[in-house]
């Protein structure tokens, strides 16, 4: 069972499903970067706790309240319960290599920047090693002062060069161990922390401040209970811890900071083109379809989603965590977003409203699929949202999430390609074959306009988040919503109610209408006088 600060049933209507689900999902309080992760019969041997990206002067804060074990006297003679703090320098992706399962993280030595906190139960002291160059990293005992400096940080207690060289902790209480043996980079440290003990429980707490550039990074800290390492013989135990991060500007990692101010931009951008592709409805009223209100629907959708993520940010930034009410109007917003945009796109692709008024079997399979499966997917999103790292369920809803959203892509090109192979049919048996070949050309642009949405939303920001520095995670952001806006802009200029439009231009006509047409204008009968489009009586026309 988890729990997470961060944000009588009978029988009833979807819709009163829907409001239960959302309430239960959103029971909790949001606590943004101060997490508060609490863990009863928990039986992993590793738990990704927190990741986060320092800069200079930021620190991050550690208290671990509560420690169960429910452990036997053992005769092991090193620690294999406590935390392990590592750093990246690029690339968001934690990277865990296959190990044997006899072997325990805690027990390992590390040429690269690594920090252990081992948990000696019989002693009552943390043995605190560090592993890699690590010349201001500071490490203390207890928690920083509540009291913020200017900036808005916390100051850290002075600390004195010489000391942090001779690995010893500024408090009176901590005892200095023999270095370990040197390594290809710097000198392992090794300082003291006390434990605390109460009835069968431990807690300490510690605080680390990053003292200078070079320790700046991307930091993971992970806690490991090396008893539950072996298959078949773990035992529950129970944690309570709280960690806080902070970086001079706020409580926003350093790939979050920016994203404030992108959100709100791209939120502006997104109402603009709304705004936009309104007066281009109101000025072709004549050639409108359902559809291009719906497009319109998804553009505001996600401008108003948008704002309120840039006001969760902001709140977090400044206080620590957003408030709860924003954060339930953003995710009911993103909900609404992501469905109305996988609808937009497979109506369109199947060219309802436009070219027919049913859709068919096979496209309404297809929305019975996508339609639930965004649900799930919004469901998995707000879980992840409200949920710690460290959580129980948090894993397993972020591969749904991953599964789900996958599936999605690929359902939503099944329109597209059936109406391909239908134009590509019809292109030269009905007699309009020009057309049938705009029409074509059209659908095909469309393919391959969504292709290259899926393609850089989910593949190339991936990749583009591995490859850049901790500090410009935020990219990958601004490449996704970049992506879409495009899209969206390209989609309306395709599908915009244009007289014009090979889209819009039906074949209703058939050969007698046509060989009457030539007629009249060859007897000058229609001389001066233009031509009706019947799409217009023979459409769901707004």
């Amino acid at each position: 069972m988890a729990v997470s600060e961060r944000r009588g049933l009978g029988r009833g209507s979807p819709a009163e499903w829907g409001q239960l689900l959302l309430l239960w999902l959103l029971s909790g309080c949001c606590s943004g970067r101060i997490h508060r992760l609490a863990l009863t019969g928990e039986k992993r041997a590793d738990i990704q706790l927190n990741s986060f990206g320092f800069y200079t002067n930021g620190s991050l804060e550690v208290e671990l309240s509560l420690l169960r074990l429910g452990l036997q006297e053992t005769e092991n003679t090193s620690p294999l319960v406590g935390f392990s703090l590592s750093r990246v320098q690029s690339g968001s992706v934690r990277y865990y290599p296959t190990r044997d399962p006899h072997e325990c993280p805690l027990q390992r030595n590390s040429s690269n920047f690594l920090v252990l906190f081992l948990i000696d139960t019989k002693d009552l002291q943390v043995q605190v090693r560090k592993y890699g160059e690590q010349k201001q990293l500071f490490i203390s005992p207890g928690l920083l002062p509540d009291v913020p400096s200017k900036s808005g940080l916390p100051k850290p207690e002075p600390t004195d060069p010489s000391k942090v060289d001779s690995g010893t902790s500024t408090v009176s209480e901590a005892k200095t161990k023999p270095t370990m043996p040197q390594v290809p980079i710097g000198k392992n440290k090794e300082l003291v922390l006390g434990l605390g003990h109460l009835n069968d429980s431990y807690n300490f707490s510690f605080h680390m401040v990053v003292g200078s550039r070079a320790e700046e990074g991307q930091y993971n800290l992970n806690f490991h209970n090396c008893y539950n390492s072996i298959p078949g013989q773990e035992r529950p135990f129970d944690l309570t811890v709280m960690i806080r991060e902070k970086n001079p500007e706020g409580f926003l990692s350093a790939a979050e900071i920016p994203l404030f101010k992108l959100y709100l931009i791209m939120s502006a951008c997104f109402l603009a083109a709304g705004i936009f592709w309104v007066s281009v409805l109101c000025r072709n009223t004549y050639n409108v379809f359902k559809i291009h209100w719906l497009m319109a629907a998804l553009a505001f959708t996600k401008s108003i989603s948008l704002l309120f993520h840039s006001i969760n940010y902001y709140f977090i930034n400044s206080q620590g965590h957003p408030i709860e009410g924003l954060a339930v109007m953003h995710y009911i917003t993103h909900l609404l977003k992501g469905a109305l945009l996988f609808i937009t796109i497979a109506l369109i692709g199947s060219g309802w409203a436009f070219v027919k008024y049913v859709l068919s079997d096979k496209e309404k399979k297809i929305f019975g699929i996508v339609i639930p499966l965004q649900v799930l997917a919004n469901v998995a999103y707000i879980v992840i949202e409200s949920r710690e790292e460290g959580a129980s369920d948090y894993g397993f809803w972020k591969e749904i999430l991953f599964l789900v959203d996958l599936i999605c892509c690929g359902a939503i090109l099944f329109p597209v390609v059936w109406s391909i192979r239908h134009l590509q049919d019809a292109s030269g048996t009905d007699g309009k074959v020009a057309v049938n070949l705009a029409k074509l050309k059209l659908f095909r642009h469309y393919y391959v306009m969504v292709i290259c949405y899926v393609y850089f939303t989910r593949i190339i920001a991936i990749l583009l988040r591995v490859a850049v520095p901790f500090q410009w995670q935020w990219l990958y952001q601004l490449l996704v919503e970049g992506s879409t806006l495009t899209f969206f802009v390209l989609t309306g200029y395709k599908f915009q109610p244009a007289g014009d439009n090979p889209y819009l231009q039906l074949p209703q006509e058939d050969e007698e209408d046509m060989q009457m047409e030539q007629v009249m204008t060859d007897s000058g009968f229609r001389e001066g006088l233009s031509k009706v489009n019947k799409t217009a009586s023979g459409r769901e026309l707004l």
